[in-house]
């Protein structure tokens, strides 16, 4: 069979099973034996594909994966979200848009120990949002704030779609790690000086007597140095265990999760119950995730198999593109991808041609996987299919509409694309940090 219709097939039967309704990782695994069958001798390839799909998740690399998930989902189900979103409020007084303020800044908080984009944008959409409309916040202010904070979270450690990239790409997860936060904070950044400014342009849009509680002295600090302090301290131990050399990602995957477990016993918020429910979460979420890189990996080796991957890839170098060239044309695609697919999916579909382009044009690899990140960021927060935006509408209020949650997160889009192009037109963004900590 020629190689176009050999890819058609392929991806045609992925896109096919997925709108059927199909969970990704069923939807890879179907077309994957049948691709088996048609491409690797029948029976004994699927059997042969097998085999190669359990080996690829048998690697110490992938251990970070449950361990990041189950801090969030620590965070999550013992409360100590909620002390922490406490701390900042108590801090941030006489602010313009003051509770947006502080769903960017304490998400931002939680990023540093959560690898959960979903259960940061549930967490802050249950417990902030309602208190924002009832405050007469604008709804775009209510909403979107916490929208894109939410997929900060996928750029700041510990973040498992970073160790899953990592791992797909075959780029190095310590690195690709410590590349995220610098522009994860610069977004965080921007968002609070957007919301700020448009608060001043538009005073409408926020309650006049939205000025916070006024505290001082110790009762003012006493919730961040008791509660936000010793959680961003855990951040600290995880990189610094990293950079140091002292442990490798999954090692300091543990140490985080350790700490996590300690200070909630500390707190008393560490029962059998929310134990169990954390449990629960990550076993479900890490499961879902390990699955789809089995099929992940089937499917590529399907498509060398069958061909397609070589023939493309040499269609693609036969066009000349420059290295630039190839990277804006990658992008691009990926936002388009972002559109209608989810970030996994994105990975799996892409990966497989862009790392052999990426390679053979000697780009960097770090900088290209956080463009990627970036771009995967921008898929959870635009529509029709955007997960945070169907997250947000899940817990808000029934009268609040889905065209609303779209609204509220267009002017974080914007501005995440123009951190998408700050990063392409300045590497060093991306790539300082990770070579200042070897």
């Amino acid at each position: 069979m020629d190689w176009i219709l050999n890819l058609t097939l392929l991806l045609g039967a992925v896109m096919m099973f997925m709108l059927l309704g199909l969970p990704v990782a069923l939807a890879f695994l179907t077309a994957n034996i049948m691709g088996a069958f048609l491409f690797m001798g029948g029976v004994a390839g699927i059997d042969q594909l097998a085999r190669n799909s359990v080996a690829s998740v048998i690697t110490f690399s992938l251990t970070p994966i449950p361990m990041f998930v189950l801090m969030g989902e620590l965070l999550f189900q013992t409360g100590l979200a909620i002390k922490v979103i406490e701390g900042f409020d108590r801090m941030i007084y006489r602010v313009p848009a003051r509770l947006p303020v502080v769903s960017i800044v304490a998400g931002t908080a939680f990023s540093a120990v959560s690898g959960s984009t979903i259960a940061t944008t549930a967490m802050l959409g249950r417990s902030m949002t309602p208190v924002m409309l009832e405050k007469k916040y604008h709804p775009s202010l209510a909403m979107g704030p916490i929208i894109a904070i939410g997929g900060v979270d996928m750029l700041i450690p510990p973040s498992a779609l970073i160790v899953l990239l990592g791992s797909l790409a075959n780029i190095s997860i310590t690195k690709l790690l410590f590349a995220g936060i610098l522009p994860g904070l610069f977004l965080a950044t921007v968002f609070v000086g957007y919301i700020i400014l448009r608060a001043k342009i538009s005073p409408h849009m926020v309650p006049a007597n939205d000025i916070g509680t006024a505290y001082s002295g110790w009762p003012k600090y006493r919730p961040f140095f008791i509660y936000v302090l010793p959680l961003l301290s855990i951040f600290c131990v995880v990189i610094g265990a990293m950079t140091g050399g002292l442990a490798t990602p999954t090692e300091a995957a543990a140490l985080g999760v350790a700490g996590t477990v300690c200070l909630a016993a500390l707190y008393r918020s560490l029962t059998l119950k929310s134990l169990l429910a954390a449990l629960r979460g990550t076993v479900q979420i890490s499961g879902m995730i390990l699955f789809i890189i089995v099929g992940a990996t089937a499917f590529s080796q399907l498509l060398g198999m069958s061909g397609a991957t070589n023939a493309l890839l040499g269609k693609i170098s036969s066009l000349g593109l420059s290295s630039t060239e190839l990277v804006i044309a990658m992008v691009l695609i990926l936002i388009v991808l972002g559109c209608f697919v989810d970030q996994i999916s994105m990975m799996l579909l892409t990966l497989p041609f862009f790392m052999p382009l990426v390679i053979g044009a000697s780009i960097d690899q770090i900088w290209f996987g956080v463009l990627f990140l970036i771009a995967m960021q921008l898929g959870l927060m635009t529509p029709p299919f955007g997960l945070l935006l169907f997250t947000m509408k899940g817990v808000v209020p029934p009268h609040i509409t889905i065209t609303q949650v779209f609204r509220s997160a267009t002017p974080f889009v914007v501005i995440s694309l123009a951190m998408l192009v700050v990063v392409f037109f300045l590497p060093g963004i991306a790539t300082w940090l990770p070579r200042a900590l070897g």
